[in-house]
């Protein structure tokens, strides 16, 4: 029997209750849009806070510490990043869906914390449950996309995920900047996030599990696991952290580009209030950068696909440092600069994204790829935590302007290595 019948024979297997499990983007379209609305309500629900929370830390609550404001970002990115490798482990154990449904339920308090925290330790804690939330839910999503469409489309699967997410994150911002010009800081913005939490959880409910779809790329996957390769999460976390050279390359540019997120999460609401814009300026600067992030992501998973992952991972991170440049070079007009950085930070980010997902998935058995993806989301997420407290640190130690001058030095390091390390591996498409 030749290659293509067996492939064609393979092609689709029958669930325990008799509905037909096929590999593809045309073949799941339903499940797979469910799941990118869902990632909507999951970016939606972090948008909260890219416009209000630095400023509620020092306007509500009077913080002087740059640390200290950051310090909610902090929690929320250490908790993200390892709920994210928690994940990987957790899908030995559980249903996607059922994971997914937790990181919602987790998730519940959060609006109503934010918007009547008593004192910033409640904020802190909020960004706790906001990590959890944030780690299993979007890391559910993005992985049962992946299950769904199968090794041909995985750069535009992804693409669109991250997409759906990063837009209503900078939708969010943006509209939370509005909302706090007209009605403060707290409470009214905050509660966007219970339409949010409702959504999300309920179009949860109505998603269908891929553990089938998986067992069914596995049966059609052209290399076997060599005898004796180990497929645990502490063996795959030391693969894609250091020993395979391009997870390496991949988990370093993850890390730096989230460091970059982190970073302008805190310090450019407050570089730019303290030019002289106000929150409706911040609001559009904070909400421009995720919105291009979001949608600039369609068309960068399509072309990761067309031409290789690597030429749009080293070009998106030598971008979003000429950023950082921008952001300081025109800073004479606080909102031509924070226009044009979020600009490029936006497409920069959005070129990278899709493309180190993809990455990592090429390189990944399907046996050991949700735990690569966990490891790899766990150090592209610890980004926030690492640029938060390197923020809080340069920016009390020699201000803001230094801090984004680092940034951008380290963000073109960071291209630089991934040029040397990755190298591209396209999988047999079937």
């Amino acid at each position: 029997m030749t290659t293509n019948a067996t492939n064609a024979m393979n092609s689709t297997t029958t669930r325990s209750d008799g509905t037909t499990v096929r590999l593809g983007l045309r073949e799941n379209w339903l499940q797979f849009t469910l799941l990118v609305v869902v990632n909507m309500a999951v970016g939606g629900l972090v948008g909260l806070e890219r416009t209000t929370v630095p400023l509620i830390g020092t306007d509500v609550f009077g913080l002087t510490s740059d640390l200290a404001v950051f310090s909610f970002i902090i929690a929320f990115g250490a908790t993200k990043a390892l709920t994210n490798l928690a994940a990987g482990a957790l899908t030995a154990r559980f249903r996607r869906r059922q994971l997914l449904l937790t990181g919602w339920l987790i998730g519940v308090p959060v609006p109503f914390m934010l918007a009547w925290a008593p004192s910033w330790g409640w904020i802190v804690a909020a960004n706790v449950l906001l990590g959890l939330n944030q780690g299993l839910a979007w890391s559910m999503t993005v992985n049962m996309k992946i299950d769904l469409v199968g090794p041909a489309r995985r750069g535009l699967a992804t693409g669109l995920n991250e997409a759906a997410g990063y837009t209503a994150v900078g939708v969010t911002a943006l509209l939370t900047g509005f909302l706090a010009t007209e009605y403060g800081l707290r409470p009214v913005p905050e509660l966007l996030g219970v339409v949010f939490v409702t959504a999300g959880l309920a179009l949860s409910l109505a998603v269908r599990d891929t553990a089938g779809h998986v067992a069914l790329e596995l049966a059609q996957h052209p290399k076997p696991l060599s005898v004796g390769e180990r497929t645990g999460l502490a063996a795959t976390f030391a693969r894609t952290s250091w020993r395979d050279r391009s997870l390496r390359g991949a988990s370093q540019a993850g890390l730096v580009n989230n460091l970059n997120d982190g970073l302008t999460w805190g310090v450019f609401p407050l570089l730019f209030t303290d030019h002289g814009l106000g929150l409706a300026a911040v609001g559009l600067i904070k909400g421009l950068y995720p919105i291009l992030w979001g949608i600039g992501q369609i068309p960068a998973g399509h072309l990761a696909d067309r031409i290789g992952r690597k030429p749009l991972i080293v070009t998106g991170m030598l971008v979003q440092a000429a950023g950082f440049v921008i952001a300081l070079a025109l800073l004479d007009d606080p909102l031509l600069a924070g226009i044009l950085s979020a600009v490029a930070l936006g497409l920069g980010t959005a070129m990278v994204y899709p493309a180190l997902i993809a990455s990592v998935s090429d390189h990944a058995h399907p046996t050991w790829r949700v735990n690569a993806l966990g490891a790899y989301r766990f150090w592209r997420d610890i980004g926030y935590a690492v640029g938060a407290l390197l923020a809080g640190i340069l920016a009390d130690a020699l201000g803001l302007d230094a801090t984004v001058i680092a940034a951008a030095a380290l963000t073109a390091v960071s291209g630089l290595l991934a040029a040397r390390w990755i190298t591209e591996h396209r999988p047999d498409t079937h």
